[in-house]
């Protein structure tokens, strides 16, 4: 039996105890029967008024738990659906208030779970309407109304984590393109103009917009203004080599170069006025110095055709050079003359440097070759001998290889440019035979000499019975020297050598005969023309 049952119980046979001994009172006092009926009623109604009341209580208590019950499942129901949460499931075989308990406990739970969503909403919302009004994006796609799922809260943060990324990027993208502007707009020496000029350079920088628009605006205003700067250079550059070139033509002391030196590193606004005024400058004085800039760039073409190779018709082929008539038309004619050959020379520089190798390489094998044949080299102790001796093989390997080199060069030049290569009016290759064809033939002249002289000593010592001793050498005492008469040996021209270059014909039969003058490098064969 249940402790409830046993209070019911024991309430019973109390109301019993009590009535009996209420009874036994009455009858003591001796109240009539009608009496005692009246005073059991009212305690019955007493009784009965007291229970009915107590029900009553208990009935109210009943029907809120019902009600409660009832608008916990709907109020759970509707947080479940807004929480897009399953449908939560009861417990059965439970009381009434075990029911109600459990569901307003669910409630309240899902509540607080409702309100901290909303709160992280709420915060996500607003840094996402910070970011997108920084970057001019548009707004995420939440409904900031609506309680957001654990899923869309996580999206919501991953896309404010990749924003916030991307405004640092832009950022830093911002204030390099900033910084650049900046420097180039002080390079030159330009103000802000446009009111998006004055938002990139006067605004704080945090309150600039870092949309894509405007960061592709900051790269064409930064390509521009790097697009005028070099322009500004390369004004500035050739302003500067005409200075340069003005400042040696007229002789222009080094300390008045000095003190323009800064202008002729720096190319900001303030240097190209300045050196467009020094340009002005020097043209003025170079008006005045006519003959003095004319003679100055006659020296150079000089210089040049030397480079160039050209030849005595080549040089004269240029008449101004040689006129005393000094004039702007005639300087003009110079100044003009003096960029074809610099431009002629930048075209061809490997070729005409080859051919300077080969120059330098070919007048010091003849150098070594004629060191060769003189008698006082003996008397060397230093080594000298034997370094030259391997200095002059080391060149009769390179020459050839050096002319194969050039050889090949020149036939691509002259495929490509459908024209010959000519050094002194003349074909290179057919000036490198010339070249070793003479020096084969001052070989066989010095040997025709040297027999000659040998043959002629010969007859002297069988005329006269003299004879020329070598005094390195000494007779052993008791020795006689027999008196036999010697044969003279007859003269042959020693057969033609072959020059390096196979298949080489023979050119210049005029030359033949000169012994003096062969090998003649290409420098030294050249008149230099006067001015």
């Amino acid at each position: 039996m249940r402790k409830s049952e046993v209070l019911a119980a024991e309430s019973v046979a109390c109301l019993n105890k009590a009535l009996c001994h209420l009874k036994d009172i009455w009858e003591e006092i001796g109240i009539p029967e009608d009496q005692r009926l009246q005073r059991t009623n009212v305690v019955k109604n007493h009784i009965k008024g007291l229970l009915d009341m107590m029900i009553t209580e208990e009935e109210s208590l009943r029907t809120r738990l019902l009600s409660s019950i009832e608008a916990c499942r709907k109020q759970l129901d509707t947080l479940c659906l807004e929480l897009q949460l399953p449908p939560f499931e009861e417990e059965r075989g439970v009381t009434m208030l075990q029911q109600e308990k459990e569901i307003r406990t669910q409630v309240e739970m899902l509540v607080k779970e409702r309100t901290q969503r909303m709160q992280q909403l709420k915060a996500l919302t607003e840094r996402d309407q910070g970011l997108s009004d920084t970057l001019c994006s548009d707004p995420y796609a939440l409904d900031p109304n609506a309680v957001p799922s654990l899923e869309q809260l996580d999206g919501f943060r991953q896309h404010i984590a990749s924003q916030t990324t991307e405004k640092e990027r832009r950022r830093a993208e911002f204030v390099g393109i900033k910084r650049q502007i900046i420097l180039c707009m002080d390079d030159l020496d330009q103000l802000p103009e446009t009111s998006f000029e004055k938002d990139i350079i006067c605004e704080d920088q945090e309150a600039f917009c870092l949309s894509k628009d405007n960061i592709a605006s900051l790269k064409l205003l930064l390509g521009q203004l790097e697009e005028r700067k070099a322009e500004n250079q390369a004004v500035c550059e050739a302003h500067r080599e005409k200075i340069q070139e003005l400042w040696d033509r007229l002789q222009v002391p080094q300390e008045e170069r000095e003190l323009f030196s800064e202008h002729m590193v720096v190319s900001k606004k303030k240097n190209l006025d300045a050196l467009e005024a020094e340009g002005r400058r020097l043209m003025e004085l170079k008006q005045l110095n006519m003959q003095n800039v004319t003679e100055a760039i006659r020296s150079e073409i000089a210089v040049l055709w030397e480079k160039c190779f050209f030849s005595s018709d080549q040089q004269q082929a240029f008449v101004p050079y040689y006129s005393n008539d000094f004039t702007e038309q005639l300087l003009g004619l110079h100044e003009a003359e003096i960029l074809r050959l610099k431009q002629h020379y930048e075209e061809h520089k490997e070729l005409f440097e080859g051919v300077q190798r080969w120059e330098e390489s070919w007048r010091l094998f003849l150098e070594l070759e004629k060191k060769a044949t003189d008698p006082s080299r003996f008397t060397n102790r230093g080594g000298n001998l034997l370094k030259e001796e391997k200095q002059k093989a080391e060149l009769h390997k390179s020459l050839p290889k050096l002319e194969k080199k050039l050889k090949a060069q020149i036939d691509v030049w002259e495929q490509e440019q459908a024209r010959e290569f000519l050094v002194n009016g003349q074909k290179f290759l057919q000036f490198v035979e010339e070249q070793w064809e003479l020096h084969r033939i001052e070989k066989e002249n010095e040997k025709l000499e040297r027999q000659l002289k040998k043959s002629k000593q010969i007859e002297v010592d069988m005329l006269y019975g003299t004879a020329v001793r070598t005094p390195t050498k000494r007779r052993f005492l008791g020795t006689t020297t027999p008196s036999k008469a010697r044969k003279v040996p007859s003269v042959r021209t020693p057969g033609r050598s072959k020059p390096p270059l196979a298949g080489l014909q023979e050119r210049n039969k005029e030359n033949m005969g000169q012994v003096t003058g062969l090998g003649v490098p290409l420098q030294s064969a050249r008149p230099l023309q006067g001015h």
